[in-house]
């Protein structure tokens, strides 16, 4: 029989989409690479151009230890809030799965609400909580018995990176629970029901059912969290003006923000803007693969 030709009617009409995603996605990052070979100072403010330094950039960066520190802090920061905010967001959505309707419906719009709240207008009331003058987390301390009086949580650079932690996983569990949520919906009962007959526990039925059926789930919102948390920036500016202090609790976002917008450095700043995004891809590069294999 002969071989049946496929159409090319799908790609022309792709074609237009896929030009205007890659001259929308592809010239900030040339713009970036082509910017981290060049220096800035203050001649360029009055219009002079750029002087071309090649990979000197990229020789200062590398040879600055307190940029390895910035990285291997925004590293842990990110795994540690990424695997938190799943773990947070699958127990809320199975939660949210074992509930009555009226309790998941509940559950389901205090998690809208606080998905769709403002980061400016939700960090003014974390900023609130947390203020060492009259904010709620010192009074209700000290109502307990503990000598918290007048401490400033965001001086000390340890309490500062576990409160903007807490702030960021907040304000991403609504969306890992929702997504979680949706793929346990997907999850036939009469599969669970019948483990449970054949005498499987709850663990066994949630680590060798549940858990191999929604993996495809818990891996692309454990990629975002991984890509979204290291480049996380509004909420540590935000603490950091509020009275943290910058230079002991930058990560890379607001590192970057400093050097270009702060010291006028853009090219420093581009070139660690190309660091970041080859982190980026070496931390979700496997999962990547893993999700192209399994298209596949």
């Amino acid at each position: 029989m002969p071989v049946r030709r496929r159409s090319r009617l799908p790609h022309i009409l792709i074609t237009p989409t896929i030009i205007v995603l890659i001259a929308a996605l592809g010239y900030p990052v040339a713009w970036q690479i082509i910017t981290s070979f060049k220096e800035f100072g203050l001649r360029q403010q009055f219009g002079v151009p750029a002087d071309w330094v090649g990979l000197a950039n990229y020789v200062e960066i590398v040879s600055d230890p307190a940029l390895w520190a910035i990285v291997l802090r925004s590293l842990v920061f990110c795994l540690v809030v990424s695997f938190a905010t799943v773990l947070i967001g699958g127990a809320l959505a199975g939660l949210m799965n074992s509930v009555h309707k009226a309790a998941r419906l509940t559950l389901q719009v205090a998690l809208l609400l606080a998905w769709a709240m403002p980061a400016v207008a939700s960090m003014t009331v974390w900023i609130w909580l947390v203020d060492w003058r009259r904010g709620l987390l010192n009074w209700a301390l000290v109502r307990l018995g503990v000598d918290a009086q007048g401490h400033n949580w965001l001086a000390d650079p340890t309490s500062f990176l576990i409160i903007a932690a807490i702030i960021v996983t907040w304000m991403s569990v609504p969306f890992v629970t929702l997504s979680i949520y949706a793929g346990l919906t997907q999850v036939s009962p009469e599969v669970l029901e019948a483990a449970k007959i054949d005498g499987a526990s709850g663990i066994q039925r949630l680590r060798h059912i549940i858990v191999p059926l929604i993996a495809p789930v818990l891996s692309i919102v454990l990629l975002l969290q991984f890509i979204w948390n290291l480049r996380v920036f509004t909420q540590v500016k935000i603490l950091q003006d509020a009275g943290g202090v910058a230079n002991e609790t930058h990560l890379l976002g607001t590192y970057i923000y400093q050097l270009g917008t702060g010291k006028g450095d853009f090219g420093s700043a581009s070139a660690v803007s190309i660091l970041m995004l080859l982190l980026t891809i070496a931390i979700s590069w496997r999962y990547v693969r893993n999700l192209m294999k399994e298209e596949s």
